[in-house]
């Protein structure tokens, strides 16, 4: 998309109208708003439905088992990104894919809501997955194309987005978590996908009106010859694929622990191929090939920190369940419930960091020194956890509420300081052939993080838990003193922008 396609956008979506912001801002708030609330609502209770016995309503799934393939989802939630920007950027446009990917993520929590048990579960899983590749990624592009590149508003806007998503997922867990957890667990991802249905009628009555031409361009379409080789890449990898799981199955190698393994390898090879290209595509130019470079310690940086964030629904989560005290000041607290802790440190201070960067100007840090102090937040707070332990006498007690509550203050501190900054840093730093895919590549680092954590979290045990915690908190503020260290230097590749 060159600048005359975005200046000949801009004039048509209404600029002001929320809080200070272009009016579409809404449209794209409140599609999230519900597109978050069912995910992070059947989320908080998925673990604790795969691995609580059949009698207890679950599919009884080993625990460590179910810690793997939680990261493995999440993984392929953020992985299937990849498909999701490249169908927005080649062939339908970013409003006309979100919408899809919201039609299928509805599909999706519809079948886990019915009790088909473990096929249920995984069929559920493939819809969920592909839809919200082709949704998440292209609703963030979206918010970019309601601002010019230089716009003070712009960072402001993200921060403002990224608050009102994490509003329905504040409320998710309280309703399907208390739902899932007291009641049945199928109900609870019943309402999870009556938020989808919501948000989708919320995108499209207001996206002509509020949007305006934001989202219907398709900056790179495939020319017919593209088009009909890539009908025929795709025929012979659905072949192939089908071909590999048919054999896999009848001859009984094709196990879990082995497809967990593998998408952890792809977890790695998929950005790094992906940077390759976009490098070395001859759309590229020189100076977008230099903001590319600085992107890469950026996106390393964003991988390491949610490789402790994601852990929020997994080991964080089990932690709740199996090792803290849920009688608390007389009331009695759901695991499923700590899980609303993350978007309501966001919903508090989202707006304190918004209005700092306003105030700040360009005076306010580089995106590389917020990433760094986003990788010691989310260092200390791993380093946090290993004190319940230690002074609660190890493995066999159960712990106060609070460190929970302390470790996902910590965690949402320094996802302020990198989630809303890495979404806008995205969308400037990327190369104007490949601009819906850098918010895929964006969400890879996500990807990446919980590919990776598929094989992590297998060393968690209660008897581990402070060497455990400990080194991936120590990790995490070593990067982030050297990210801070060579930031000088980051910001000179990113070619007048900060």
């Amino acid at each position: 998309m060159n600048k005359h396609d975005k200046d000949a956008i801009l004039k048509t979506i209404p600029q002001k109208g929320f809080f200070g912001h272009p009016k579409g801002l809404s449209t794209l708030f409140f599609t999230e708003f519900w597109e978050r609330f069912s995910y992070y609502g059947m989320r908080a209770i998925l673990l604790f439905y795969m691995y609580y016995e059949v009698s207890d309503g679950g599919l009884g799934i080993d625990q460590t088992t179910a810690n793997s393939i939680m990261a493995i989802y999440g993984s392929l939630v953020y992985m299937s990104g990849i498909i999701g920007g490249w169908i927005a950027d080649r062939i339908l446009g970013t409003a006309r894919t979100v919408f899809h990917g919201g039609v299928l993520i509805m599909i999706g929590h519809i079948i886990l809501a019915l009790p088909f048990g473990a096929p249920g579960l995984f069929t559920s899983m493939f819809f969920i997955i592909i839809g919200t590749g082709l949704l998440k990624p292209n609703v963030g592009g979206m918010v970019g194309d309601l601002y010019s590149m230089k716009d003070p508003r712009r960072d402001s806007g993200f921060s403002i987005y990224y608050m009102g998503i994490n509003m329905g997922a504040f409320i998710a867990p309280y309703i399907v978590g208390t739902l899932g957890e007291g009641v049945s667990f199928h109900l609870g991802f019943g309402v999870a996908a009556i938020g989808m249905a919501i948000g989708l009628i919320v995108f499209v009555v207001t996206r002509n009106k509020f949007l305006g031409l934001a989202g219907t361009i398709v900056p790179n379409p495939l020319t017919k010859p593209e088009k009909s080789r890539m009908i025929k890449i795709i025929l012979v990898v659905l072949i192939v694929l089908g071909i590999i799981g048919w054999l896999g199955i009848t001859g009984g190698w094709l196990t879990v622990e082995r497809v967990i393994f593998s998408i952890s390898i792809l977890g790695i090879i998929i950005p790094t191929a992906y940077f390759i290209f976009m490098y070395r595509s001859p759309k590229t130019t020189k100076v977008e090939k230099s903001r590319l470079l600085a992107y890469i310690p950026l996106f390393v940086a964003a991988m390491v920190f949610w490789a402790i964030a994601e852990q929020q629904s997994s080991i964080l989560a089990t932690f709740a369940n199996e090792r803290t005290n849920l009688n608390f000041m007389g009331f009695e607290l759901k695991a499923s419930w700590f899980q609303s802790l993350n978007p309501l440190f966001i919903i508090l201070f989202a707006p304190l960091f918004a209005g700092l960067w306003t105030k700040l100007g360009d005076k306010q840090p580089s995106v590389s020194q917020k990433f760094s102090g986003g990788l010691v937040f989310a260092g200390l707070a791993f380093i946090v956890m290993m004190l319940p332990a230690y002074l609660n006498g190890g493995a066999g007690t159960l712990v106060s509420p609070l460190w929970l509550v302390l470790c996902f203050f910590l965690i949402v501190m320094g996802e302020l300081l990198i989630s809303p900054v890495g979404l806008s840093a995205s969308t400037k730093l990327a190369p104007a052939a490949f601009a819906a895919q850098m918010m895929s590549l964006w969400n890879l680092s996500n990807s990446s993080a919980q590919a990776i954590n598929a094989q992590v979290v297998r060393f968690y045990t209660p008897e581990t838990e402070i060497a455990y915690f400990g080194i991936i908190g120590g990790v995490a503020i070593v990067l982030g003193i050297l990210l801070f260290i060579f930031s000088p230097k980051l910001k000179e590749f990113m070619q007048g922008l900060n």
